[in-house]
């Protein structure tokens, strides 16, 4: 092919910049959604362990529910849902983290109660010493 088969205007050759032939541009919107917002997080990990630890009042359980209805609703695109169930099992991770700590944290104090008080009243009550298991036994004889 030779360069005389071609039809270009008089202005325009290949290699040059060619303003009259040249077609106005368009404009093309893609639509990312939020970029800058991260996807609600699922707490699926921290409602395993309250679920498989002391689960008071199903609390784990429920902060479960929650933790995988948001990783459905994440799966799914819909981020408000997502956002909804990912808060409240936030917040039953809070409830049932809170109790499973109260609750031993209560038993030993209520034991350091016993053996304080135990310890003060009339008798001597030397859990602790060489006769501690003696001693101990000896509050359930009659």
């Amino acid at each position: 092919m030779d360069n005389h088969s071609y039809n270009f205007p008089s202005d325009c050759t290949p290699l040059t910049n060619c303003k009259s032939a040249r077609k106005p541009a368009g404009s093309t919107a893609v639509n990312m959604g939020d970029a800058g917002k991260c996807p609600p997080r699922d707490y699926l990990l921290w409602s395993l362990c309250n679920t498989f630890y002391v689960n008071f009042c199903c609390l784990g359980f429920m902060a479960l529910i929650y933790s995988i209805k948001a990783r459905d609703q994440k799966t799914l695109g819909n981020l408000q849902m997502a956002q909804e169930c990912s808060d409240k099992a936030k917040w039953y991770n809070i409830l049932a983290a809170g109790w499973n700590l109260l609750i031993p944290l209560l038993a030993i104090a209520l034991l350091v109660l016993l053996l304080v008080h135990l310890g003060t009243s009339k008798g001597n009550f030397d859990f602790f010493g060489e006769d501690g298991f003696q001693n101990f036994m000896n509050l359930f004889s009659w």
